[in-house]
């Protein structure tokens, strides 16, 4: 995997600070983010490093091992232990104490070009040793759906380093839940196991209906001539239209709980929350001189 340089994908120098890190990522976020750049694979693309810069740099021991071992971060324990075991063993030659300085870090390529002496990475072992297999970096990946998405299961493509990966997204996924697709991330070293792909799911708010867990919240308006005397209200919900009878004397922010109305429970076939209905009474404007002489009339009573 090639190296990417973390600090200039989001712009900003190997000093920044933790809110200069948070600026730039949200900046460089908003400006590539996919629902911007429809079909623009450079962008989708650029969306997807800006994320994986963040997600290292914002992390202060993610962000150490990646200052001192470059795009080997990840492998950092792993040569540790392979120090140790280097420092460890008898001098085979005269001068050789086995110990390597590693007090001014190394960049992307240095340390690759050590790990490769060290182990064997091309050409085969060294002096006996065995080749190292390290597991594939992790990649993380957003995937943006409005309510209405989230409401059923359906299909959907997402575009992780140039790779098109289709999924099936359950109905019912929350805000910010995160999936893990194993095998989907970076290649190994030496043969090791690919890393996994993390997709975390954005939901937006939705202009009419608020989720709390499985529940779905509206608010609808009714006429005082209907609160006071009764009637019928037609309202939209996520499955279709529903007919709701309103009770004489409803009052104001009065509700109504529509069971089995609500959001589909996740990955449990056939099962909702419910849906509350709260009634906002909107009181008439504009009155001639007439009604507010009716109106006077049902006060005095």
């Amino acid at each position: 995997m090639d190296f990417i340089d973390y600090y200039s994908v989001l712009g900003i120098p190997k000093t920044a600070s933790d809110e200069d890190i948070k600026k730039a990522y949200r900046k460089l976020a908003r400006k590539h983010h996919p629902d911007l750049n429809p079909n623009d694979e450079d962008a989708n693309k650029k969306f997807q490093q800006i994320n994986e810069a963040n997600e290292v740099l914002s992390d202060p021991e993610k962000r150490k091992k990646y200052d001192q071992y470059g795009k080997d971060w990840q492998h950092a324990e792993q040569f540790e232990q392979q120090r140790q075991q280097q420092r460890s063993r008898p001098q085979r030659e005269q001068g050789d104490t086995g110990d390597y300085d590693f007090s001014s870090g190394f960049g992307g390529e240095d340390f690759s070009d050590f790990l490769s002496s060290l182990f064997g990475q091309e050409g085969g072992p060294r002096s006996g040793q065995r080749q190292a297999n390290f597991r594939g970096q992790d990649y993380q990946a957003e995937l943006n759906l409005s309510l209405v998405d989230a409401y059923t299961t359906h299909k959907q493509t997402l575009t992780v380093n140039g790779k098109n990966i289709r999924i099936t997204v359950p109905a019912g996924i929350e805000n910010g839940q995160k999936i893990k697709l194993a095998g989907y991330g970076a290649p190994g070293v030496n043969g090791g196991p690919n890393g996994d792909l993390f997709i975390t799911f954005v939901i937006a708010d939705d202009s009419r209906y608020k989720r709390k867990g499985n529940d779905l919240y509206i608010n609808e308006e009714i006429d005082l001539y209907t609160a006071l005397l009764g009637g019928e209200k037609i309202i939209e919900t996520l499955s279709g239209k529903v007919k709701l009878t309103v009770p004489p004397e409803t009052q104001n922010d009065a509700k109504v709980r529509l069971k089995g109305k609500g959001f589909p429970v996740y990955k449990q076939d056939g099962s909702f929350g419910d849906l509350y209905v709260q009634w906002q009474v909107k009181l008439p404007t504009n009155l001639t001189d007439a009604q507010k002489d009716l109106v006077r009339q049902l006060a005095s009573l």
